[in-house]
C-alpha cells in the first residue's frame, strides 16, 4: 500500500467580531487575507501565513451549522467567552520579537515565553473571539 499525499488546507476557528478578527490575523499577525465572504449580515474571513498560499484559516461565524441546538449554541457562546472552545498552535523561528510584536500591539497575553517540560518554547495569546493560540519556537 503507497502513503496517501495529504495535506492541511484549511482549519476554521470561530469569530464573533469580522473587524476585530481581521485586525488581528491581518495586522498584528501578519497574515494575508486570501477571501471575505458575506452572506445575511454574517462574514467568513480565510487568512493565512505569507509564503503558504496552501494553508489557510477560515474564521467563522460560530454555531452556524443547522443541526446545532439553541443548548448547544449557548454552550459555545459560554465556551468562546472563556476562551476554552477553540485553539491553533503556530509557529515562529523568533518567538521572543513575536511576543514583543503582540505585546506592542495590545494581544490578550495569556503566558509569556516559557521552555516547557516537553521540550519546547512557547508563549500563549487570545485572538478577539477567545481562541486560545500557542506559538512555539520552531527552530
Amino acid at each position: 500500500m503507497t502513503a496517501m499525499d495529504i495535506s492541511i488546507h484549511a482549519s476554521f476557528l470561530p469569530q464573533d467580531d469580522p473587524e476585530a478578527a481581521l485586525a488581528f490575523y491581518r495586522d498584528t499577525l501578519g497574515f494575508e487575507l486570501r477571501n471575505d465572504v458575506g452572506h445575511n449580515n454574517l462574514r467568513w474571513l480565510t487568512v493565512g501565513p505569507k509564503g503558504q498560499p496552501d494553508t489557510n484559516i477560515v474564521l467563522s461565524p460560530p454555531a452556524m451549522d443547522p443541526g446545532i441546538t439553541d443548548d448547544e449554541r449557548r454552550v459555545i457562546t459560554e465556551m468562546m467567552a472563556k476562551g476554552t472552545y477553540a485553539s491553533l498552535v503556530l509557529a515562529t523561528p523568533d518567538l521572543d520579537g513575536t511576543f514583543d510584536r503582540l505585546v506592542a500591539a495590545g494581544a490578550d497575553i495569556v503566558q509569556e515565553p516559557a521552555d516547557q517540560p516537553y521540550g519546547l518554547r512557547d508563549c500563549a495569546v487570545r485572538d478577539p473571539a477567545g481562541n486560545m493560540l500557542r506559538i512555539q519556537e520552531h527552530r
